[in-house]
Parts: C-alpha cells; structure tokens; sequence
C-alpha cells in the first residue's frame, strides 16, 4: 500500500554540498573590504576550502553526531583511580581537529589574522557551535598570557598551532594544545570579586597551590586554563596546567557535567581544586586586569557565534522558501513571507558587518581603534546575541512544522541561540561596561563617535538617531536603569553606520528606516512595503554568485 499511496512532494532538497563562504555576499563583501590586496587571494582560497567543508555533507553530519552523543564524564577508571576524563564522539574531534589546522586559533600577530579567523569561526560554526568554545578560548588566552613574557614564550607557540592533539599529556610533549577558562563561582557568578578559591605561594617564584572551585568551567579537557582566585595580594590570574611537567595529573577533580538547554556537544562542567598546583599570571591583586584582554576577545567570538547562527538560520529559511510551494505559489515570492525573511537578513548582515569590523579593529591596533573596541565589543555583544534568539524562532518558523523537527536542524539552532548572551557576561553586565567607560574612558567615546560621524550626512534617519544617542548621552543622571536602551541606541547606529558605508543601497535603506527611522514592528516582517525586499532576500540566498 506505501509503495501506490504514500508519495512525496513539495519537500525541500536538503541545503548540503554548498561553499558556505562563498555564497554569504555580507561576509565575503567585509573580508574584502578590511583585509590589504596582497592577502586577498590567500585568504580566499582558505576560506573558500573551509566554507566548502562546512557545507558538505559529511560535516554536517558531523554536527548532528556531536550533538546527538554529547561527552561523558568519567570520574574514575575501572581500579578505583581518579582520572577526571570527558569523553567525546569522535565527531566532536574531527570538528575540533579541522577548525585547528585551519588556524581558527591563530591570528595575534598573523597580517589580517583576526580577520581572516574571524570570517573563518564564522563560516566553520555553522554546522555546529559548541567546539567554538575551546577554539574561542584557546585563542583568547593569548593576550592575558603576554602579560609575563616568560609564560607567553613557553605557550604561545602551543596556543596558535595548526596541530590538534587530543588526550592529556605534558604540554611540552605536545605540538599544540587547547586552553579553557575557569573564573565563575556559585556564590558570585558574574561577580568575580566575591571569588573564595585561595592561592597560597610556594617558595619557587610564581607557584602557588589553589583551593576552591569553580562553577562553571567549559572544555575541561584542555590542557590549561585560566582562573581567577585569591592569593595574599587580592584577586589574581593564573595558569593551570591539567598534566604537570613530570607527567603526573594535577589536582582536577571534575564534579559533574552541565544539563544545559542547548551547546550540548561541548562539556562544561564543574571542578573542584585541592592543592592545585598553578603559576601566576601577572601581578598579585591585579586578576581582573590581567584577564580582560582574554574576556574581551571571547565577547568578540561570541558575537560571531551569533553572527554565525544567525546566518545559518537564515540559510535555511530562505532555502526552504524557495523550493517550497503553498497556496498556490512558491513562499519566496509571497509578499508577506519575503517582508519577514528580508527582516531576518537584515538582522543577519548587519550583525555580520559589525563583527568583522571588530576584527578589523583588532588587526590595525591603533590607540584609537583600542578606544573603539573598548565601547564597541560590550555594545555589540549585548545587542547582536540578544536578536539571536528571536532571528532564530521567526526562522524555524518560515518552515511551519518541519521547524519544529529535530531532523530539520533548526530547533538546535533555537536551543543554542540564547547561549552567546549569557557567556562571558550577560545582557546587564554588558551594558553595565558600556557605562563605565563611558564615565571612565572619554577616549573610548570619542573613537566610537569618530566611527559613527564617518556616515553622517549620508541618511536623515541615521542622523536623527545619533542626534537622539546624544542627547541621551549628555545625561547621565540614572542612567543605569536606561542602560539597556542606551546601548541597544548605541549598537543600532553604529551598525547603521556601517551599513550606509558599505551595504548595498537596499539594504541600508531599509536598515535605517526600520530600525532607525520608527517604522519597525515588534516581529520580523513588518518592514515598509516600499523597500526593496526582493534584492535583499536574493542577496542573502545560500547561493555563490
């Protein structure tokens, strides 16, 4: 009976066998524009062979695996010995493994290496998110390491290698490792100065022995950490290694894995240290300093898991709307179906445009670009992760019912979604920053502003928002419980900004007139029927060119 009745039609073709970075016209467009002529064909080829990869079927079930076997703990071996192991698919390693030799860990100090990484963690975390978080720390604790040149000459090398070694072994004997961080505890989350774990020094200068916990710890089986705990001059940073130079395991005892919404390929877990054996990283008292470079640098990354999300999701909308027929015509060419996915674009360039000028500012170094990114990383950090969540539930949404199906790969897209607002500091703490350097780093805003005047002049409605962010700004007086309304001010303008330089007209047309201009519902698909929705819709079609 199946054979004669049950006949499939109007299904969509899977989006597989697809160059990922080719056909994302906002991501290609911003590497071009930020990276120096003699790199370009270089970083082509790179990320051309990395968005290929992405988009293969393979990969993708790859994605599928590592999430669908999440890691388990072993705490102890079959004789009773504490070994503290997390197991992983082996799916997991071969996502780890490929993003390393395509030297997503790799770009302090490269000519366009934040760039060229930047555009490749966004590319390469599509498929899936939840290896981006080693990567993103491996490659963040490079900064915080330099502050003791002795440290950074020792792992720096091991950090920015384009080999992945699994297992725990001495880092010497390994020609490249990965590195996590432990700074939460239960008792101050985000409040890292309520911290308890105690450094007591030893005699040998710089070692300390560590005693206390850490609530949240991700990827427990790097091959080091930084944390954050208590030594006799205040609060102070430190590198932990989990295998000690002659071998032997150091004190690591891991409590138990996290039951998280989603990110459910990666482990974080819980740990506890008794006599941990540690080195100093920086001066006594001065953790919180030493460590910022680190934090700044994975609020970057989070910023472009969003992005890379975003993309995704969008993708799969838009794919979706345009091979599947309903009330007697293709969804693409319905005219409220392409309000809401010309919504969803927007959303997904310009969160993609921001971050690669984040980038942008890492590679040039400048004072004044250092000024930028100290205001520019929290604000965008706090707006582009919180539309995530929404882009992504109005995505699954344009495939109706098949969203909803795990084999669809959009309700792990949902369930990720929420992830890069909470890590590396939350919606308050981040525009809680936003406001101390406002009051503490005129510098920072004179170069934030310097950016956004570079388009004025250019649109009316861009205009009348940074006119409107400045009067806001010139008071001050309660301003922390309007905070989040500053900052979202903030980041609208400065992605406005960015795109009436750089977008196509279309799209920075219609960014300024629904997000600046006030003619914005309060769901994606209300933009005015006026715009141009069909060329942007088309420019963001999975597609190369």
């Amino acid at each position: 009976m199946a054979a004669t009745t049950h006949t499939v039609s109007n299904q969509v073709p899977p989006l597989v066998d697809y160059d990922v970075f080719a056909a994302d016209r906002a991501l290609t467009d911003a590497v071009e524009r930020h990276l120096a002529p003699e790199l370009l064909a270089g970083a082509r080829d790179e990320l051309g062979e990395l968005g290929r990869s992405a988009g293969s079927a393979q990969v993708q079930r790859w994605g599928a695996q590592a999430n669908e076997y999440p890691p388990k703990l072993r705490t102890h071996d079959r004789y009773g010995h504490r070994i503290d192991e997390v197991e992983f698919h082996p799916a997991w390693h071969r996502l780890l493994g490929h993003a390393v030799t395509a030297g997503l860990t790799d770009a302090w100090g490269r000519p366009g290496g934040h760039v060229r990484r930047a555009a490749g963690f966004l590319v390469w975390t599509q498929p899936e998110g939840g290896h981006g978080c080693p990567l993103s720390m491996t490659h963040a604790a490079v900064p915080a390491l330099r502050t003791d040149p002795v440290l950074a000459a020792e792992w720096e090398p091991r950090l920015t290698s384009w080999v992945y070694e699994e297992g725990l072994r001495p880092p010497a004997q390994k020609a490249g490792v990965l590195f996590g961080m432990g700074m939460t505890e239960k008792q101050g989350g985000s409040d890292v100065r309520a911290n308890t774990t105690r450094a007591e020094p030893l005699s040998a200068d710089g070692e300390y022995l560590l005693t206390g916990h850490k609530w949240f710890c991700s990827a427990p089986m790097s091959d080091g950490f930084l944390v954050l705990a208590q030594a006799p001059g205040g609060l102070t940073c430190f590198l932990l290694p989990r295998v000690l130079p002659d071998g032997t395991r150091n004190a690591f005892a891991i409590q138990r894995l996290k039951d998280k919404l989603g990110n459910r390929s990666n482990a974080s877990s819980e740990v506890e240290f008794d006599g941990t054996w540690a080195r100093r990283v920086g001066d006594e008292g001065r953790g919180v300093r030493t460590i910022i470079e680190m934090v700044a640098a994975t609020r970057l990354d989070c910023v472009l898991g969003s992005a890379a999300l975003m993309r995704q999701a969008v993708a799969q909308a838009i794919h979706h709307c345009t091979y599947r027929s309903a009330f007697g015509g293709v969804l693409i060419e319905k005219p409220l179906m392409r309000n809401v996915l010309a919504d969803l674009a927007l959303e997904s360039e310009a969160a993609t445009v921001l971050a690669l000028r984040l980038a942008a500012a890492y590679d040039a170094d400048t004072e004044t670009e250092r000024a930028f990114l100290r205001i520019a990383v929290p604000t965008a950090k706090y707006w582009v992760t919180k539309r995530c969540t929404p882009l992504a539930g109005e995505a699954l949404e344009c495939l109706g019912g098949n969203g909803y199906v795990e084999e669809s790969g959009m309700p792990r897209l949902l369930r990720e979604a929420p992830l890069n607002s909470i890590w590396e500091g939350s919606g308050n703490v981040q525009a809680l920053d936003v406001l101390r350097a406002l009051q503490r780093e005129p510098q920072a805003l004179n170069a934030f502003l310097q950016e956004v005047g570079r388009a004025r002049g250019a649109d009316h409605r861009l205009d009348g928002a940074i006119k409107d962010m400045l009067t806001e700004l010139a008071d001050l007086n309660g301003i922390e419980a309007r905070a989040r309304r500053l900052v979202e001010r903030m980041a609208l303008v400065l992605q406005g900004s960015l795109l009436v330089r750089w977008a196509p007209p279309e799209v920075a047309d219609a960014f300024c007139a629904s997000r600046l201009g006030g003619d914005w519902g309060s769901a994606f698909g209300t933009l005015p029927h006026s715009m141009d929705l069909a060329s942007i819709v088309e420019r963001a079609r999975p597609v190369a060119p």
